[in-house]
């Protein structure tokens, strides 16, 4: 089995030392184990683990429920249909969060349109009107 450097995981991850410490600290990630030299060394399992923590946490998912599910994890295959209300809720939410953006996006489009439409007809105008 591969195990990883800090710098590998940061790299492989996009989370910071600060970060992997803080969530090894808080109990997202379990203890990281260590080689001779006491140096952290993470595993195939950790980075996977923290490809998960790195979709919740990129869609907005609070630490406290990150937490929760982390727990239902690690007490086994017990809470699958408790894991599965935890992410749907948190789907939900998502979904929630993609339309309410969509309708912004529409703002915005509706914006460069009026824009464009307003370059369009200074382009119509004649040259001597232009210069007024």
């Amino acid at each position: 089995m591969a195990v990883y450097t800090p710098g590998q995981v940061v790299e492989e991850t996009g989370f910071s030392l600060d970060t992997l410490r803080y969530y090894e600290r808080i109990g997202l990630l379990e203890p990281v184990g260590r080689n001779a030299a006491g140096q952290r060394r993470f595993s195939e399992d950790d980075v996977s683990w923290l490809g998960m923590i790195r979709c919740l946490r990129d869609t907005g998912m609070p630490i406290a429920e990150m937490l929760r599910f982390a727990q239902l994890v690690r007490q086994g295959e017990h809470t699958v249909e408790d894991r599965i209300a935890l992410l749907d809720e948190h789907d939900r939410k998502v979904e929630a969060q993609i339309a309410d953006l969509r309708q912004k996006q529409g703002g915005i489009q509706r914006k460069i349109q009026y824009y464009k439409d307003v370059l369009t007809m200074r382009d119509m105008l004649p040259d001597c009107e232009q210069a007024s």
